[in-house]
């Protein structure tokens, strides 16, 4: 058992101050006191906050950041950023996999984010056969999670088709597909330990008859996450195959709950954003890889407005810091509007704060984890904030997060803890040094 004593810490009724979290030897939060003395409890550096669910995560294309920004012969889009991937894709190997994603995941803890959704799809050899084991790359991904001590909700992919109406998959995608059976085979021979929930790449790549032979052979407690109407010209197909839009063809086929996170969802209208909100489904949204692939701008002062939940993602990881998704979060719709602080509530005029509580509420339900608070029952993920830092002092509340969200970065996540353990202090994590040797040797070795 462990008790941690913070000066202030954001609690699930707002800040509060003099606060002691006890936590028991499983991992979970087993008391809270707000005015408390700090008797023998460890003495946090500074604010604490709980740590971000991160519920979008391609771990492999941490790979290729920053090599796709090179303009082409032809006007550039998500579709042609696609092409570099499949290229990318084609020499990874199981080790390549396992220390890209290692690396990833001890950056994304060094950033704030304390668990992760990892929509896994890469799951065939080079050539497109099935490893012996067909959860080869699946463990790849949680022995990296397991080395780094960030919390894992493991999602396989379905991923059978290359595009609207069944059409053949392509090259590029033969290390991704599988048929439904394989597909349940495939989350049957994952290790119960890990949890896991499922996915289904987009209405591009499933019919709805794959989705429901999926569905019906699986728990109906687990998480869903699925693509949907990221870009444009997805929509445009959308409508040409079947007269509506991905949003609307899925509601209308499928059952659709709060345990579903709709991934990007950018391009919804009125109706479309009234369906999602009333469902529960949370908007996973990715700002800053959006931006990055020019996909468009997700309206979500409207989806607030309607009483919409959303969480964030840092997907292909050309950035890996919740702060930065949420800055671009709001500052898309500042460009957008032409006016300033666009997404806040009516009892929470701090941008800052109320973009942190809300990304916490939907990223944990889009996990399907007891986390994203300070309460007892939850995993005990906390970030301390550097209360020696120069931006920080004086700061108290939400004018802490408003300074860290807007004006600050991952420099000022000093100590992170994950599931009850020290992951990250003064910044640093135990295994970074490996970590980044192996990380190395993978690129030197995909780049030769």
């Amino acid at each position: 058992m462990a008790t941690i004593f913070a000066e202030q810490a954001l609690l699930p009724e707002g800040w509060a101050e003099a606060v002691r979290i006890t936590i028991g030897p499983d991992g979970a939060i087993t008391a809270v006191e707000p005015g408390a003395a700090p008797q023998d409890a460890e003495r946090a550096a500074g604010p604490v906050v709980p740590g971000m669910p991160n519920l979008h995560s391609h771990a492999f294309q941490r790979a290729m950041a920053g090599l796709a920004e090179r303009a082409g012969p032809e006007e550039d889009s998500f579709w042609t950023w696609r092409e570099a991937m499949y290229r990318c894709v084609a020499s990874l190997r199981p080790d390549h996999v396992q220390a890209i994603a290692r690396q990833l995941y001890m950056e994304m803890l060094k950033a704030g984010y304390t668990s992760v959704a990892e929509f896994h799809y890469l799951h065939k050899d080079a050539a497109g056969r099935a490893y012996a084991d067909p959860a080869e790359m699946a463990h790849r991904v949680a022995a990296a999670a397991d080395d780094t001590g960030i919390g894992l909700v493991l999602l396989p992919v379905l991923y059978r088709h290359g595009g609207f109406g069944g059409q053949p998959a392509g090259e590029g995608q033969r290390r991704f597909t599988l048929t439904p059976d394989a597909y349940l085979d495939l989350l049957a021979a994952i290790d119960p330990r890990v949890t896991a929930g499922i996915a289904f790449h987009s209405l591009r790549a499933v019919s709805g008859d794959d989705m429901a032979a999926v569905l019906a052979g699986v728990d109906p407690a687990r998480p869903v996450h699925i693509h949907v109407a990221e870009q444009r010209r997805e929509v445009e197909d959308c409508r040409a195959w079947s007269g509506a839009t991905p949003i609307d063809w899925l509601f209308d086929h499928v059952e659709v709950t709060a345990r579903w996170c709709l991934v990007h969802a950018t391009h919804a209208g009125e109706g479309e954003l009234a369906r999602m909100a009333a469902s529960g489904a949370v908007a996973g949204l990715c700002p800053t890889t959006e931006a990055n692939l020019g996909d468009g701008l997700f309206p979500a002062r409207r989806f607030l407005e309607l009483g919409g939940r959303f969480g964030v993602g840092s997907d292909s990881h050309v950035t890996v810091s919740p702060s930065d998704e949420l800055r671009w979060l709001e500052y898309g719709r500042r460009l957008a509007d032409e006016r300033r602080n666009r997404l806040s509530g009516k009892a929470r005029p701090s941008v800052g704060g109320f973009l942190w509580d809300a990304a916490l509420a939907g990223g944990a339900a889009a996990l399907g984890l007891p986390a994203g608070r300070i309460a007892a029952g939850a995993r005990a993920d906390l970030v301390v904030l550097d209360g020696g830092h120069p931006l920080l002092a004086g700061m108290r509340g939400d004018a802490v997060l408003d300074r860290w969200l807007f004006a600050g970065d991952a420099r000022m996540v000093r100590d992170v803890m994950a599931g009850g353990v020290w992951r990250v202090r003064d910044g640093h994590h135990a295994g970074e040094a490996e970590a980044a040797r192996g990380f190395v040797e993978a690129m030197r070795a995909l780049t030769a």
